[in-house]
């Protein structure tokens, strides 16, 4: 069983740029903390590329023990990545950051996620909705600072 969960939001940025800046780990760290916390089991680099590996260990509100969660990129284009993913409970986490253009100087920012955990699925799938529009939220924040 899947499930799919899309969630978008408007930035005040320019699509390539918000698209670089969803390629550095220290801008997902800032947009899931204090929810998550992401301890890295490997040196990550700047910023990251495509064929990149990523082993965290996800830490639920920056102190629980967590589980270890692989991160793979994809696909790396101009305004879109796309990550197969998986760890703990969560058989597949296969996401899909987009950006769209619209006006000049702004863009439209689309998550989509794919998640299966079993029964858990639904669930999966419920934090997923969460934790995006989350992340959103504090993408709008930090993008009206860099705009």
């Amino acid at each position: 069983m899947s499930a799919t969960v899309t969630v978008s939001t408007e930035l005040p940025i320019d699509a390539e740029q918000a698209c670089r800046l969803a390629l550095k780990p220290a801008l997902l760290e800032h947009v899931l903390w204090p929810w998550l916390a992401l301890e890295p089991l490997d040196p990550l680099p700047e910023r990251l590329g495509e064929g990149d590996v990523v082993r965290a260990r996800l830490r639920p509100l920056c102190l629980l023990p967590g589980w270890t969660h692989t991160l793979r990129l994809e696909r790396i284009r101009p305004r879109e990545i796309a990550s197969r993913e998986h760890g703990g409970p969560v058989s597949a986490w296969n996401h899909r950051l987009t950006f769209e253009p619209l006006e000049a100087g702004s863009c439209r920012y689309t998550d989509t996620v794919e998640v299966r955990a079993g029964a858990a699925t639904w669930a999966v799938a419920l934090f997923a909705r969460l934790i995006y529009r989350y992340r959103q939220m504090r993408w709008r924040a930090l993008a009206r600072v860099l705009s």
